[in-house]
């Protein structure tokens, strides 16, 4: 919607859940289906890690103090430590899973959900795209 031509007051309110929302709400863009690929990978990194995305996450960083971060920038950055280190992702995953999952896939839902969480909208695939990226690894790992 054009929200500079939407008279209804219920239209122009940024509805919807903390932690869920694209920052594109907040930075008063045009709302696109693009928010809704933001939300959907929000939804798929809180399905992966049993993080939720409005609480903090507590890690120890190579041994020193306890370090606080949201649910994004932590599998941000602990992808980006598997880059360096090798694996990381057996610390993303559920631990409600007890290990009772395909690592491979695991990985292949944090990157496609990585993507859809990208700040910038125009970075963000479509759900088109994110549906292809998903089945062209059905049946990986």
């Amino acid at each position: 919607m054009d929200r500079g031509k939407v008279t209804n007051s219920d239209f122009w309110r940024i509805r919807g859940t903390r932690g869920y929302m694209a920052p594109d709400w907040v930075s008063n863009l045009p709302i696109t289906s693009k928010v809704d690929v933001y939300s959907f990978g929000i939804v798929m990194l809180e399905i992966v890690t049993g993080i939720s995305p409005t609480a903090s996450v507590h890690s120890m960083e190579s041994g020193r103090d306890v370090k606080h971060s949201q649910l994004v920038p932590w599998v941000r950055n602990k992808m980006k430590e598997a880059g360096r280190t090798g694996s990381r992702i057996e610390e993303m995953v559920d631990p409600a899973l007890k290990g009772d999952c395909a690592l491979k896939k695991m990985e292949i839902l944090i990157e496609v959900a990585l993507k859809c969480v990208e700040e910038d909208r125009n970075a963000r695939p479509t759900m088109s795209q994110v549906v292809e990226m998903l089945l062209r690894h059905e049946n990986d790992g």
